[in-house]
């Protein structure tokens, strides 16, 4: 019996491996370090897929060999513990094959994060400030680096827009999915009638991208200004117009950063998330051409709402294109959205670009 196949192409893979075995073996590999890096990557991946499926075959007949010798022997206790090692199987299994799905162009890298607060002032403001803390937690719990690209800070509370760059691989694999509006419904704290507030908040996933993808941008193409970086006030603030704004005329695409003290840092990091940008645009339209091809309906387009956060007068947290819901609003607020970014993946959503509802 066996588990590899499936999504996971096991005769390919195996075919892939010798492939890169053949190349890393060429001795002008290194004569382009950065290509020569990339591929040895690729290799100590699939050596390690590999190496897990057959580890995990080995264990499954292994536990199947003890099942059969405890019914014959009648040695209840065996059988219950290879039993348990096989359900152990399965659920990594099913981890491994959601893994397999991070398999597009840009999967693999690290990732921006926006999100932007809709209509609705402080209520909004403190919304995004709820996203903005849920999606630091789930990076820092998946061993993911978090840096505060650019932050408002809304006029009384919350936040009106914020970037993070969230460092470490398949980042924009895991999130990409998260694009979209995001919807919550609950008492609202700044309502001192205790009244019921419906508030949006959108949210932009874009990939980093490395000198191995060409996005040409002309310069004239583009709009710079500079402004006072924001702070939480003290020596820290930015006394200097360091902070960095980019405007691509020709698509709207706007960014910024103030995260450094150096505004020629500040406008290389802009640039980056510029490429990003205009990176993620061009996937989106790829995917859009390819579902009218298929005859697919394409929810890719900004407006979309993907999960409706309500926690008045009852506790749930859904996802609108998957159906998967939890009651347990705290912990996803507090950065425990696997099962819905896992859900998604299963489902084969690739994202939908939000607005500011």
């Amino acid at each position: 019996m066996t588990i590899s196949g499936g999504i996971f192409d096991w005769d390919n893979a195996l075919k892939k491996l010798e492939e890169l075995n053949a190349l890393s073996e060429d001795p002008d590999l290194w004569s382009n370090p950065e290509n020569a890096q990339k591929l040895m990557q690729e290799r100590t991946r699939l050596e390690n897929q590999i190496s897990k499926i057959n580890d995990m075959d080995i264990q499954l007949n292994d536990s199947i060999g003890l099942i059969e010798l405890g019914e014959e022997e009648g040695d209840d206790g065996i059988v219950a513990e290879a039993e348990a090692v096989i359900k152990k199987l399965q659920s990594t299994a099913e981890k491994e094959e959601l893994k397999s799905l991070l398999s597009g162009e840009a999967d693999d890298n690290s990732a921006y994060l926006e999100v932007n607060s809709g209509a609705g002032g402080t209520e909004a403001q403190d919304w995004t400030e709820m996203l903005l803390r849920m999606y630091t937690r789930w990076a820092e719990k998946n061993g993911y680096k978090v840096t505060i690209l650019e932050r408002t800070a809304g006029e009384e509370a919350g936040t009106k827009s914020a970037t993070l760059e969230i460092d470490g691989f398949q980042a924009y694999g895991w999130l990409k999915t998260e694009n979209g509006v995001h919807r919550l419904v609950r008492i609202s704290p700044f309502d001192s009638n205790a009244r019921r507030h419906t508030s949006f908040a959108s949210v932009a996933i874009s990939p980093v991208v490395d000198d191995s993808i060409d996005i040409e941008i002309d310069e004239k193409d583009l709009r710079i200004d500079t402004f006072r970086s924001s702070g939480a006030g003290g020596q820290h603030v930015n006394t200097t117009d360091s902070a960095v704004r980019i405007t691509h005329n020709p698509t709207g695409i706007v960014v910024s950063c103030q995260s450094e003290r150096s505004q020629h840092q500040n406008k290389a990091h802009a640039m980056n998330m510029l490429k990003a940008r205009m990176y993620e645009r061009e996937l989106q339209e790829r995917e859009a051409q390819r579902q009218a091809l298929q005859g697919e309906k394409s929810d890719i387009g900004w407006g979309h709402q993907i999960r409706s956060y309500v926690l008045h007068p009852y506790q749930l947290i859904k996802d609108l294109r998957t159906g998967h819901e939890t009651s347990a609003s705290q912990a996803v607020l507090d950065g425990d959205i696997n099962p819905f970014l896992e859900s998604a993946l299963a489902h084969g959503i690739e994202g939908d670009k939000g607005d500011d509802d």
